[in-house]
């Protein structure tokens, strides 16, 4: 039996990968719990030993001395029974006693059994909940495991996270052993055991990943300032770089945009704005409004508050679909940004041409004359026919291309006459 009982410990270490040395504990915490509840007192100091080379068990009972008879044998033992074990034993003092009743072993075990699973389940929720802790803020490998309405079952390897509906990208679609990427938002200890969270649309989704496609962010060389994301639509990051000669927002691009492509594809083709950071916050707000162009910016950096002024045929694209673009850039900036549309484009243009000078109908009507004077000027050596002035064509030639008047040189008039 008491091999059997080493052997069987040792597989439940094995299976759980569980340390040997807990085990033991909550094994001998369970004796003794038996041993309390079917030979001594609630308040009595048990302690018991397990040999774990034979398996033998050993019950030591903790004894104060007293004079004379004890009242309670439980938890008190006479001097004259202690002076067996110790002479120098005096009362008052307490004195541990071995005792191992005959069928403690029987009804240890069915007593304990109960408390040792429980007692094992318990180092086994302890160490998970350990190991994934230190993983919060990270991005793991899992696998759709059930799907319970809205919420999705994920298997981690060693353990069951959940991917609640308000974490999941809107749109995207799920199916039992799918795999993907998840983001630990925190674990915690619930009474059912460790309980992981899971997202997908959390921004830090974001930033993993570009960590993991982006070698330059992991040593430092680019650094992600801020994100701001909605999951399923856009996602607006800035970074930055102290290093001369390093360009952040190509290094996150990669070439031919393969490092963002690869974040993009792993979050459901989410589209994704790179801007470059800046300290001064005018210059920043006027990157993370991009591609809208920004002609004017007020700050009031008490109450963190910008007025944005955009060319009329802009301010849509500046807002952008119900109004994501400016609420994104919002969220990257810290800024509670107020965009207003400016005709000032339209108005410069029409000054620039009010400040040309307009051609008077006096000059109009002696360049169309010149002009047609020019194009039938005669060859050298012959004489050229007057012109006979329309005058009605020459009052339409204000709103009409002038016509070239019938002309005919002396050479073409003779040819008229012999033909006649």
């Amino acid at each position: 039996m008491q091999t059997q009982f080493t052997q069987a410990i040792e597989q439940i270490c094995t299976e759980k990968n569980i340390s040997k040395d807990v085990v033991m504990e909550a094994v001998a915490a369970a004796l003794v719990a038996a041993y309390k509840k079917d030979y001594g007192e609630k308040d009595q100091e048990v302690r018991v030993v397990i040999n774990e080379e034979s398996g033998g068990i050993e019950v030591y009972i903790t004894k104060t001395v007293v004079e004379g008879e004890p009242e309670n044998k439980n938890l008190e033992i006479s001097l004259e029974a202690a002076s067996r074990l110790n002479k120098n034993i005096k009362v008052g003092e307490t004195i541990e006693i071995m005792d191992l009743p005959a069928d403690f072993g029987r009804i240890a075990a069915q007593t304990a059994k109960q408390v040792i699973v429980q007692r094992i389940r318990e180092a086994e929720r302890d160490m998970v909940f350990s190991e994934y802790k230190d993983k919060e803020g990270d991005i793991l490998n899992c696998t759709v495991q059930r799907i319970e309405g809205d919420t999705i079952i994920c298997d981690l390897g060693k353990a069951s996270g959940v991917l609640f509906r308000n974490e999941q990208i809107p749109g995207e679609r799920y199916y039992p052993n799918q795999r993907f990427r998840v983001f630990v938002v925190r674990v915690e200890q619930t009474a059912k055991g460790p309980q992981i969270v899971l997202s997908r649309s959390h921004p830090g989704m974001v930033k993993r990943l570009f960590e993991t496609e982006v070698p330059e962010i992991p040593s430092g060389i680019v650094e992600i300032k801020s994100i701001s994301r909605e999951a399923g639509g856009r996602t607006k990051i800035a970074v930055f770089t102290k290093e001369e000669g390093v360009d952040p927002v190509g290094s996150c691009v990669g070439q031919r945009g393969m490092r963002v492509q690869a974040v993009m594809n792993e979050i459901g083709g989410e589209k994704i704005d790179i801007i470059l950071w800046d300290e001064d916050p005018k210059v920043f707000i006027t990157n993370a409004l991009s591609p809208a162009k920004v002609l004017e910016i007020k700050t009031d950096e008490k109450e963190q508050k910008a007025s944005v002024k955009v060319p009329e045929d802009q301010l849509s694209l500046a807002i952008g679909k119900s109004g994501q673009n400016v609420r994104l850039a919002a969220k990257l900036t810290g800024w509670n940004v107020d965009i207003e549309g400016s005709d000032s484009a339209g108005i410069e243009a029409v000054e620039v041409a009010a400040s040309k000078p307009k051609p008077a109908k006096k000059d109009l009507e002696a360049a169309i004359i010149a002009a047609v004077e020019e194009q039938n000027k005669p060859e050298d050596g012959k004489e050229e026919k007057p012109v006979a002035e329309d005058k009605e064509e020459s009052k339409s030639a204000k709103d009409t291309k002038p016509k070239e008047p019938a002309v005919q040189t002396d050479e073409e008039e003779t040819k008229d006459k012999e033909v006649k």
